[in-house]
């Protein structure tokens, strides 16, 4: 083989190097394919896609092709290398390997390792779509091989006792879902976004978060007068609303605001007309996720559910509307300026009323209040504190100072909260 040309033998070195980049850079692109991508671009019969798919499903067998199919082209580009430094220094051969060893090397490295892999990299289906044709037809040509060396491997794996990796390695869970979207950049719009993630995050909220409060719930005592039952109707401002007797544990039903009408407009109206046009109450027992709750809701058709505690006693009312704005948000524009509760100061804090939800101040303000115990500003000074406050006490919980402005009936009624920043960290110290 001396005497072949010096032109043949580098074109042959040439083409090696070209074919040691194509494996290498079919290991790296299809690698780093996007499984779920590829799986939809499959399922959207894509040819080049599903037979890149089949050669993932048996990645022991597609890395060993490639494996051996680079490891052959680099032996023969070492070989040729050895042939060219004989005959550039026929005189000295020892320094003509070494010269071929560092020139091939740095080849090898450059033009057949760090640039094909990077643009796989950065390029993954155009170089793993058109490849996958190529590998296929390896897969064919060196099965034996491939079968030999796989099974001495397997048996490596059993005298090392490595089983089998996780099969379901390509499940996400809620957690990397949500970073998934966080990263989304722009390829979602924002609103689709945080629709997503508030879809995501209703495994981790519970009816007990997002329910009306048992001493804010509007309903109808059917034991007064006629005149304050009507009153009460249409002073009501909601489509739905439970009839109680007395007490709001003593719940008889639900009313929609249609079924009210005869009662409205009767010349003679009676409380039985409200009784027979009320719906049986629906109780849901505290602690329910909501994505259970809206399966439940979907289920029975129904809208509005009473949350009870394990004595049986009403906590509060929840209804779809409430659990379907936590995911699409709230209905409108400048949470601020529309929450009731939420109060914007000039020296920018913020007077809250006591009875609002940590949730919704956190949401609304992109705060971090502690979520984990209290469901209301009461509730966490209250817990926080130990004891029933005067008014004008200024606490800190967290990265928050909280003045309490109102007390009534031994319950914090309204507090100016002042967000003091980020805490310091070990850098900063």
């Amino acid at each position: 083989m001396n005497d072949l040309p010096l032109g043949l033998l580098f074109g042959a070195l040439a083409l090696l190097l070209l074919a040691s980049a194509f494996f290498s850079s079919s290991e790296t692109s299809m690698l780093s394919l996007n499984r779920y991508r590829l799986k939809h671009l499959a399922n959207e019969g894509n040819r080049s896609a599903k037979l890149a798919q089949r050669l993932l499903e048996t990645p022991e067998q597609l890395i060993s092709v490639i494996l051996i199919g680079n490891n052959l082209v680099n032996i023969a580009a070492a070989t040729l290398a050895t042939l060219i430094a004989q005959q550039l220094l026929p005189d000295n051969e020892k320094l003509g390997i070494t010269i071929s060893t560092i020139a091939l090397t740095l080849a090898v490295l450059i033009f057949s390792e760090v640039t094909p892999k990077t643009i796989a990299q950065r390029h993954p289906e155009r170089i793993a779509f058109p490849a996958s044709y190529v590998l296929r037809m390896l897969s064919w040509l060196l099965a034996p091989a491939v079968w030999f060396i796989n099974g001495i491997v397997r048996i490596l794996f059993w005298m090392l006792r490595i089983g089998k990796g996780n099969e379901n390695v390509e499940a996400l869970s809620s957690a990397e879902l949500k970073t998934l979207v966080n990263e989304s950049g722009s390829t979602l719009p924002v609103q689709r976004q945080s629709m997503l993630l508030g879809i995501l995050e209703l495994e981790n909220v519970t009816v007990d978060d997002i329910m009306v409060p048992r001493n804010e719930v509007n309903g109808i005592d059917i034991e007064g007068s006629i005149e304050q039952i009507a009153d009460s109707i249409r002073q009501n401002g909601y489509t739905r609303f439970p009839l109680f007797k007395g007490d709001i544990d003593k719940v008889i039903g639900i009313l929609h605001i249609r079924d009210a009408a005869e009662f409205l407009y009767a010349d003679a109206p009676t409380k039985v007309m409200l009784t027979k046009a009320a719906k049986d109450p629906y109780f849901v027992p505290e602690g329910t996720p909501l994505h259970t709750q809206l399966l439940n809701f979907q289920s029975l058709q129904l809208r509005m559910a009473l949350v009870v505690d394990e004595y049986g006693d009403i906590q509060g009312l929840v209804t779809l509307e409430d659990l379907l704005e936590e995911i699409v948000g709230e209905f409108t524009t400048d949470l601020t300026n529309n929450s009731k509760e939420i109060h914007p100061q000039r020296d920018g804090s913020f007077v809250i009323d006591g009875t609002a939800s940590i949730r919704d101040i956190n949401k609304v303000l992109q705060w971090d209040l502690p979520t984990d115990g209290p469901k209301t500003l009461n509730g966490l000074i209250l817990e926080y504190i130990e004891e029933i406050p005067d008014a004008n006490l200024s606490i800190k919980i967290d990265r928050f100072l909280i003045e309490i402005l109102q007390i009534k009936d031994n319950a914090v009624t309204a507090a100016r909260i002042r967000y003091l920043g980020k805490l310091p960290t070990e850098s900063d110290r």
